[in-house]
């Protein structure tokens, strides 16, 4: 509510709580490609993007949808697994396809806690080749392989009603979620061979 006649209402985007412009602007400002990260709870978007005066110009991207339909991937397509290995899409792509040497992070207003889903997709990027610099200390590597998933899916037992009501996800789609490990560097495994010209087993 306005109490002077300074007060200025804030851009409709910095509202709605998806900009913040300060930070957009000092990204922009240095003149590196912003590598963007996005997430719903089902997807997983990964970006690389040069700002321009018209405009930003998308010169890669990868969306966790995409793993499902390429590679094979089984499991939900909102988890920090699934998040790392959009990160490793986008970055194959920015590798071989678009010349991208190096980027910094635009997280946008999500808060950068340890072990969030945005560094899951920034550490896919990196190991992809692209240098994006980050804090190694927000990572939580067992995750991004799904460990935590396995762990926590042997402990309830596949034939507790628990068990089925909180992994049915993963049986209709015909995978058991104490293997998600293995599914997961299977499918790394693929999609880091495709980008090699080799062909899946």
């Amino acid at each position: 509510m306005a109490r002077n006649a300074n007060y200025r209402v804030q851009l409709r985007r910095r509202r709605e709580g998806k900009t913040d412009y300060q930070a957009r602007k000092n990204l922009v400002i240095s003149g590196k490609l912003r590598l963007v990260t996005r997430g719903s709870l089902k997807n997983a978007t990964v970006q690389i993007i040069r700002a321009k005066p018209e405009g930003d110009f998308v010169l890669v991207a990868a969306n966790s949808n995409e793993l499902s339909k390429q590679f094979g991937w089984k499991a939900p397509t909102g988890n920090i697994p699934a998040a790392y290995l959009t990160g490793l899409l986008c970055g194959l792509k920015a590798k071989k396809h678009g010349g991208v040497k190096e980027a910094i992070l635009d997280a946008g207003l999500v808060s950068p806690t340890k072990g969030a889903r945005i560094f899951a997709m920034l550490s896919g990027v990196v190991d992809a080749g692209i240098d994006v610099p980050f804090s190694e200390d927000k990572l939580v590597k067992e995750r991004i392989k799904g460990e935590q998933v396995a762990k926590y899916a042997k402990k309830l037992g596949a034939d507790s009603d628990e068990y089925h009501q909180k992994f049915a996800t993963y049986i209709k789609a015909g995978i058991a979620p104490e293997k998600l490990p293995e599914h997961f560097a299977q499918v790394k495994a693929d999609m880091i061979a495709s980008f090699k010209g080799e062909k899946k087993e």
